[in-house]
């Protein structure tokens, strides 16, 4: 498979390797010729230790990359960094990151150190959700100065449920370049090893914090035939399966991925249903990537009224509107939105009379 994937012709890579030993990162030399690299030479470069987990291992001198700075052109770079894993960024992040004017960072103390063990210089801006909206103007100065400035997030690719997504926006709408530079991603790494169906998909990430939001995005997803992915802290595990355990059901599958390509990495997978009863008594350490499979599509028989009633009824208890609930409970069935409106003014009249009145 890798040999067909690999073409003859080789690839050229900006480094000269020193020799390796088994479990051994390539440490660049000072001089820095092209060497070829062909399928034959698979097994030596990828090696699968974790240099996070090893303390021998040497710090790597990317410092040479800078004398490669004219080969970027001025933009905003948004870097892919290691999820856990410091073996999994790539050259181009390090020649980015090492050539960039200023790497803007969420948490300037955990990005300095991964900084500080590929010896990058670069100076760092620290740029998270609280201060997003300050710092943009000045990031936008260096950049129409023609800077290269380079986006990091604590872990995986910038904008995605990290900060870098209104950044990029202005970056575009200012007709400045945006550079994508691809790297780990937690959301892609659980769902190719999940073991659920991956041609079809919704990310959703974190959920809103507010019960009736969270509880109408779920329902949303609940109906999808997609895998559905979120983010999930730890300490929020036990409330996010009972809510789906409410409103997907008992038996979904689903995956849980935690510390994913760190020494304890771990994939659980089960039923939502086996998932409540597990993790009632355990609380997982590290931000959780959860996959839920899509609804089977079946030809079910439509609800009962009783049935639509009581959805009715736990939609309003909830905190939604009438007229927001028959919307929601039209959405999710084949029964006529018209049908489920006689239905509720029949059962819910009276509120909807007061409803009406108010607006």
């Amino acid at each position: 498979m890798l040999s067909r994937r690999l073409p003859l012709l080789a690839a050229a890579l900006p480094f000269r390797f020193a020799v390796l030993s088994a479990n051994q990162f390539p440490i660049p030399k000072q001089q820095l010729p092209l060497i070829s690299f062909h399928p034959q030479n698979a097994a030596v470069l990828c090696s699968t230790s974790s240099l996070s987990q090893q303390s021998e291992t040497e710090n790597v001198d990317y410092s040479e990359f800078r004398s490669q700075q004219s080969n970027l052109k001025p933009g905003l770079y948004l870097v892919g960094t290691p999820i856990g894993n410091l073996e999994d960024i790539t050259f181009r992040a390090l020649r980015v990151l090492n050539s960039a004017n200023v790497i803007l960072s969420e948490d300037t103390r955990h990005s300095g150190k991964l900084l500080h063990h590929y010896n990058i210089k670069t100076p760092l801006m620290s740029y998270h959700k609280f201060n997003e909206s300050q710092r943009e103007q000045i990031v936008l100065k260096r950049l129409k100065e023609g800077q290269i400035v380079a986006l990091i997030s604590d872990a995986g690719t910038p904008g995605i449920s990290d900060p870098g997504m209104e950044l990029a926006k202005l970056c575009v709408s200012e007709n400045i370049l945006v550079v994508p530079i691809p790297g780990p991603c937690a959301l892609v790494s659980a769902l190719s090893a999940s073991g659920l169906p991956t041609h079809e998909f919704t990310f959703v990430g974190f959920l809103p914090k507010h019960s009736g939001s969270r509880r109408k995005r779920l329902m949303a997803s609940a109906d999808q035939t997609a895998t559905q992915i979120f983010y999930v802290p730890p300490h929020k595990l036990s409330q996010f399966l009972e809510e789906v355990s409410s409103i997907f059901g008992d038996s979904r599958q689903c995956v849980i991925a935690r510390e994913m390509t760190k020494l304890h990495e771990e994939f659980w997978r089960g039923t939502v249903g086996e998932a409540k009863e597990v993790f009632l008594m355990r609380q997982p350490k590290g931000e959780l990537t959860i996959l839920i499979e899509g609804q089977t599509i079946s030809k079910a028989e439509p609800p009962s009224d009783s049935e639509l009633e009581d959805e009715l009824r736990e939609l309003i208890a909830s905190g939604e509107s009438l007229s927001t609930a028959v919307k929601l409970v039209a959405g999710r069935t084949s029964r006529s939105k018209k049908t489920i409106y006689s239905l509720a003014l029949k059962k819910f009249g009276k509120q909807l009379q007061v409803e009406d009145d108010s607006n």
